[in-house]
């Protein structure tokens, strides 16, 4: 993956992401703590794009990726409308504190108002006690507990 350099005058550019991007993606996914590789991460675009209720978007700095965020667009039948779910937030190590996450979060945020979506929600793993004070920062509240389970066979 490219690294991008601290620049105080280079403002990142956000786009979709695609095929194209694979390696980026799959850089970008492995420092978030979820290893795939590039043939995994061209598998999992392609699956994205297929869905308009999905978005893939990819952060850049002088053509260099340095964030990625994706969202998800459902209907929440407890709330009686649509929402969008971030399940993906990642900046690059060696670009975090340029303002990068709260940009890509700002885009995800105007993507849901024009689709007519209100309300966002995001859920972070509760050891990483940075990236909730980063959601707070940025108007996000404590809301519910998340429970899991794996199914396997």
């Amino acid at each position: 993956m490219g690294r991008a350099a601290p620049s105080d005058q280079t403002a990142p550019t956000v786009r979709l992401a695609e095929a194209g991007d694979a390696s980026d993606v799959a850089e970008l996914l492995s420092q978030l703590g979820y290893p795939c590789t590039r043939d995994e991460a061209i598998e999992r675009i392609a699956h994205l794009r297929e869905d308009p209720r999905h978005y893939l978007l990819l952060a850049e700095i002088d053509g260099h990726a340095c964030g990625l965020i994706s969202s998800h667009t459902r209907y929440s039948l407890t709330h009686g409308a649509e929402l969008a779910r971030i399940t993906a937030l990642v900046v690059a190590r060696s670009c975090h504190g340029q303002g990068i996450g709260r940009q890509l979060l700002r885009e995800v945020e105007r993507r849901a108002r024009r689709d007519g979506v209100s309300r966002v929600e995001v859920t972070s793993n509760v050891s990483r006690t940075e990236a909730h004070e980063f959601y707070r920062r940025c108007g996000y509240a404590d809301g519910s507990l998340k429970f899991v389970k794996t199914l396997g066979d």
